[in-house]
């Protein structure tokens, strides 16, 4: 229990609980992504994969509480930071000096920040709540999975299931320009979080030494990048016309309705 204290009482800890926060939430983006992609394919597999995940019930909502629990430490880890700076620096001003040595990353993380918590929760009532696009949920949006859905060589979803059309909800959604247009910031300013907050999180870890600093800088640079093209061509695809629904889907039908 002394342990834990410390971890909020001292300035390394925390630092260690950003760290530790971050790389929980990064892992889940990184997660949240893969899954995403599954539009690009029959619309079976998203589908499959969304109805897999609810189905978890209440390991589901542990995993949302702990994702919650991570969001809220990162958080008050770098307000406590971020104030802790301030008084450490006293009345001088340095104001001048400090934003020319600090990169360009780091001076946008406490806005990127802000713009992602935002993007969360709307997110969040979009696609998970309904309480905007709530067309989806009143239609009554149902797939019948023609195909059974295979986690890990094991089937988790059989053919013949009702499930609720992820697949057609995401290509609806992303059909409007504000909503594409609010997701492409949101993850790309994101994507900066993770460009600066990746790099120190090894340092913090002491896992980032002189040696290999440049290597880790472009290493965690192409997962940023990779990162954002990612989200960008789920939005970027389907606005463009580049990724159409699949014929018979309630989202293929909506394409046509609204030419």
């Amino acid at each position: 229990m002394s342990l834990l204290a410390n971890l909020f009482r001292s300035s390394i800890g925390r630092k260690f609980l950003m760290a530790g926060s971050g790389l929980v939430l990064t892992g889940f983006a990184v997660g949240h992504l893969v899954g995403n992609l599954q539009i690009f394919s029959h619309p079976d597999k998203i589908n499959g994969y969304a109805h897999f995940l609810q189905s978890l019930g209440p390991a589901l909502w542990v995993v949302r509480l702990a994702l919650l629990a991570a969001i809220g430490i990162h958080i008050w880890a770098a307000v406590a930071l971020t104030l802790e700076s301030k008084a450490a620096r006293g009345p001088q001003n340095y104001g001048v000096h400090k934003w020319l040595a600090a990169t360009w990353a780091s001076r946008t993380m406490r806005l990127s920040g802000l713009v992602v918590a935002a993007f969360v929760v709307y997110h969040i009532l979009h696609f998970t709540v309904g309480v905007f696009g709530s067309e989806y949920y009143k239609n009554g949006m149902e797939y019948t999975m023609t195909e059974a859905f295979a986690l890990l060589g094991f089937p988790v979803v059989q053919a013949g299931a009702q499930v609720h059309d992820v697949y057609s909800m995401i290509f609806i959604g992303f059909g409007h320009p504000l909503v594409s247009g609010f997701y492409i910031l949101a993850t790309g300013l994101l994507a900066i979080h993770l460009w600066h907050g990746a790099d120190s999180m090894f340092q913090t870890l002491g896992l980032r030494s002189n040696k290999w600093a440049t290597n880790l800088r472009r290493a965690v640079t192409l997962l940023a990048l990779a990162y954002f093209l990612g989200n960008l061509a789920i939005p970027g695809a389907i606005l463009t016309g580049i990724a159409k629904p699949a014929a018979g889907t309630p989202a293929a039908a909506h394409l046509v309705a609204s030419r």
